[in-house]
């Protein structure tokens, strides 16, 4: 992968933070626990027997590594890490910032790292061996965040398009008569930026697949490209919308929850072969997941978790960069500005919970865009890749109630309705599309 940082398990256990979690946790599962393992554990001990149970619960494999990209969605893994939270449940945890997300996949489906923050697409399309992913099964048991994204285009179109991406046409059309098509980024070619840009220029009667260049950067890196004049828009992760704004060089047409209220994005992958073989390791890292998204989720925590992900060893980015989008402060850059209730969270909502659903939405976006020949077997893909069994057994075991399995239909800000239960009509019904097969 040529990792840019490693860093072992981290965590003292005196420090106030990890009591107060602790605490809540307590106060949250005390009714439900019983025995004294489960009591240590409520009243804050972090070691893996009263964190995880009995020794027959322990991890078959104790040492990990997390694989993260330099996004704001790595959080839990990170707080999980530097909080002593994998610890608690009997995970050794190494954290590896990769350089992109082929890095990212090629290295969890080598075992390098066993771990990893991943774009929700990235399992599916290494399962099914789409868009130059090598065949290897992967699975979703955890969603990391929901929303936090957003569409970034360049400072010269101030003023002129805003969240409509039908402004941008006349803009497309001019550059190909000149004969130099416009060009925009995203992170992977089946990922969840892609799919975003696409569905957002797809609304605008923009074909990203003939009209403009689509093309990939890892996250980081889109700043200076833009910067530079290499693109005219692209779609990632914060904090990169917002530099781009700090930076002057851009600005937010829309964030990607104003193209899908609660919609999923990154998730915390394994090979199936793994999951197979250690389901007590995979449970032990959705527990420390659970306990971190519920501490981010408290705003109050907000500017610390941006002290912590901020540092060079995992975002790099100034901290003061990051805050103000994740408490929910959006400057659009063009003069718009919103509170934003919906903006990115780790655990509120059902966040977590690995919905088939959106699996199938996945899968009808690489049909529409001729990613697979003829319809894909939405079921079975979704049923094998989102691990809902995992979910639900590990949240049982520290007594976590959750909303459970959602299959109702999902709406997207051009008013086109996603119903589940027929993902092959919903892929063929838009006017602009390239099926195959």
């Amino acid at each position: 992968m040529n990792p840019t940082h490693r860093l072992t398990s981290a965590g003292s256990p005196s420090r106030p933070a990890d009591r107060t979690l602790n605490r809540r946790r307590f106060i949250s599962h005390a009714a439900a626990a019983t025995g004294a393992a489960a009591l240590w554990s409520a009243l804050g001990t972090r070691t893996w027997a009263a964190g995880a149970g009995t020794a027959n619960d322990a991890p078959e494999s104790p040492n990990l590594n997390f694989g993260i990209i330099a996004l704001t969605d790595c959080s839990p893994i990170v707080i999980a890490h530097e909080k002593g939270l994998f610890k608690k449940y009997g995970i050794n945890s190494t954290v590896t910032k990769g350089a992109n997300w082929a890095a990212i996949r090629d290295n969890l489906s080598t075992g390098s790292i066993q771990a990893t923050h991943m774009l929700l697409g990235m399992p599916l399309a290494s399962t099914m061996g789409l868009a130059g992913s090598p065949k290897k099964p992967m699975v979703i048991p955890w969603i990391l965040n929901r929303n936090g994204q957003a569409i970034t285009l360049k400072a010269g179109w101030k003023g002129k398009v805003g969240a409509d991406p039908k402004a941008l046409k006349p803009f497309v059309d001019q550059a190909n008569k000149l004969g130099e098509p416009l060009t925009f980024a995203m992170t992977f070619p089946p990922g969840t930026h892609a799919m975003w840009m696409r569905y957002y220029l797809a609304a605008g009667g923009i074909n990203p697949d003939k009209d403009i260049s689509l093309i990939t950067i890892p996250p980081p890196q889109m700043v200076a490209n833009i910067k530079i004049g290499k693109m005219d828009g692209f779609c990632v992760g914060e904090p990169w919308n917002a530099r781009a704004i700090n930076d002057g060089i851009g600005f937010t047409s829309v964030t990607t929850q104003d193209l899908w209220k609660d919609h999923p994005e990154k998730v915390c992958a394994f090979t199936e072969e793994f999951v197979e073989k250690n389901p007590k390791t995979t449970k032990a890292v959705l527990k420390a997941l659970h306990e971190a998204s519920v501490w981010l989720d408290d705003m109050g925590h907000r500017k610390e978790q941006c002290d912590i992900v901020s540092k060079a060893t995992y975002i790099n980015c100034d901290a003061k960069t990051i805050l103000g989008r994740l408490l929910g402060e959006l400057d659009y850059g063009d003069g718009r500005k919103t509170k934003d209730e919906f903006y990115m969270h780790y655990s509120k909502r059902n966040c977590n919970y690995p919905q088939p659903k959106y699996a199938k939405w996945f899968l009808s976006q690489y049909r529409r865009w001729g990613m697979v020949t003829g319809a894909p077997d939405y079921e079975g893909v979704a049923k094998r890749v989102m691990r809902t069994d995992l979910y639900e057994e590990a949240m049982k075991e520290i007594g976590c109630t959750h909303a459970g399995r959602d299959d109702s239909p999902e709406t997207l800000f051009d008013g086109a309705v996603f119903n589940p239960v027929d993902p092959e009509t919903y892929a063929k019904s838009f006017a602009v599309k390239n099926l195959k097969g």
